[in-house]
């Protein structure tokens, strides 16, 4: 796995115009964001993940406690690290969504992290936290799709009573942000082929 790398300085214009879902966000702590990547640009990621060879199934905990259980996960993934024009273009976008939350939220976020994400007819991922504090380094998740899905491997949000916030079918271009230590999730079972962008906003401070 490649370690958060700062996103690009440079940037697209920020939506600023919009502040609606930012205010959503601050209430809820998770905000959808529909058709948010343009067709275009869904559309080459989505062909440059179909034609990749090295997604590779995907793990769980970290470091010596890493370990397949495709009882728990069976999707495959491939970190995204900037090679084609089209990755660097998602970096952007996704660089005008840090600046905001840093921005309006003052998060103190310093880097981003994202894989591809392959869930075959089948594949799922049981609930799960991507943070387990306040104080853990992956502070907000983003969930991008890359094609729609019309049967199956919807991601269900709960709350912090398991009671479901939202149940969202894939559709290609649609962003969903949350905060990560908040909101267990899961993917439904699928029953087409499902391709996502997975990322995560970091804080790793700076040992004095």
């Amino acid at each position: 796995m490649l370690p958060a790398e700062p996103l690009l300085q440079t940037q697209p214009d920020l939506p600023e115009q919009d502040p609606a879902w930012l205010h959503h966000f601050e209430q809820e702590g998770w905000v959808l964001l529909p058709n948010y990547l343009a067709p275009e640009l869904a559309q080459a990621l989505l062909q440059e993940v179909q034609q990749q060879t090295e997604l590779t199934p995907a793990a769980i905990g970290r470091g010596q406690q890493r370990q397949h259980a495709s009882d728990i996960r069976r999707d495959k993934t491939s970190w995204l690290n900037g090679s084609s024009v089209a990755q660097q273009r998602y970096m952007l976008e996704l660089n005008s969504i840090q600046t905001l939350l840093n921005r309006h939220f003052f998060l103190g976020l310093t880097g981003y992290e994202c894989h591809f994400a392959h869930y075959q007819p089948g594949d799922f991922y049981r609930t799960h936290l991507d943070a387990f504090n306040q104080q853990a380094s992956r502070r907000v998740t983003s969930v991008c799709y890359l094609n729609d899905v019309e049967a199956g491997g919807e991601l269900v949000l709960y709350n912090e009573q398991h009671t479901a916030l939202m149940q969202l079918p894939p559709r290609q271009g649609s962003l969903v942000l949350f905060e990560s230590y908040r909101f267990p999730h899961e993917v439904l079972p699928t029953r087409q082929d499902r391709y996502s962008i997975a990322g995560w906003f970091r804080c790793d401070r700076t040992p004095l």
